[in-house]
């Protein structure tokens, strides 16, 4: 796999993004609650209100009544295109493998459960604004909840900061686990790779059935088995039936070292 530009992973530490930020100092009285995320992040805030709604789930809406609050949906919706680009920039830029490689890479780059992890490394979920029913149901743990988060976390240091400090942080997060997932094969399809195993060793197809749904219409989850003939496999759940269908590939494939 010939590389058009040499990869190299640039060295950063924790303050590279308050050394570079055109940010003017902020004077704050006190400590508010997330101090201690821009430290980690090494990011200075202009707009505390933009890094506020980052961290607003929909959920905390139907609570608090406040008009003058917004949910961080459109910021997650910011933050996924800020996301796709940076990356297929760098892939771009760095790797001369066709198109088909470089959109498997970056899918795996940028899937949920891979940002819901980092999400989880920089303990995004401690500062979730949510409903009482969905803090008490783990909601701050949430894979699909916390990758949201960090989307809206990128759209917010993207409106905030501007796209090269955005471009960074996604390299200092994100990018730095390329190497990884191109050296362990992590960027191959699950339901694809299930399938191959599946009719070389057994003759057999595998099938997805909807185990069950749950939740209103606009947020809904689904549980989906993965079969071979009759018998269950293994399942998984996801906000669609198409993610669902992936994770119980991939759960099968893990229960089964097979990957």
């Amino acid at each position: 796999m010939a590389c058009l530009v040499p990869f190299i992973k640039k060295k950063h530490n924790e303050s590279y993004f308050m050394k570079n930020s055109t940010t003017p100092p902020v004077n704050r009285t006190s400590i508010d609650r997330f101090s201690p995320l821009e430290k980690k992040l090494g990011v200075i805030f202009k707009n505390r209100n933009i890094l506020t709604m980052a961290f607003i789930h929909k959920s905390y809406m139907n609570e608090v009544k406040n008009k003058s609050l917004e949910n961080n949906e459109r910021l997650e919706f910011l933050g996924d295109a800020v996301l796709e680009l940076v990356v297929t920039e760098y892939l771009y830029l760095n790797y001369d493998s066709p198109e088909g490689v470089l959109t498997n890479w970056r899918s795996a780059l940028v899937k949920g459960k891979n940002l819901a992890e980092i999400a989880s490394k920089l303990n995004l979920g401690a500062y979730l604004s949510l409903s009482k029913g969905e803090r008490e149901s783990g909601g701050e743990h949430k894979s699909y909840i916390l990758a949201n988060t960090f989307e809206a976390l990128i759209g917010a240091l993207y409106l905030d900061q501007g796209l090269d400090v955005a471009r960074h942080f996604i390299n200092h997060f994100v990018i730095k686990y390329l190497d990884e997932i191109i050296e362990k094969g992590l960027y191959i399809d699950s339901k694809s790779r299930f399938q191959e195993i599946s009719q070389e060793t057994f003759g057999i197809t595998p099938e997805y059935r909807l185990l069950s749904e749950e939740g209103p219409d606009h947020d809904k989850h689904f549980t989906m088995g993965a079969f071979l003939g009759e018998k269950m496999m293994g399942e998984g759940k996801g906000t669609s039936k198409q993610n669902a269908e992936q994770v119980a590939a991939e759960n099968v494939l893990k229960q089964h070292g097979w990957k």
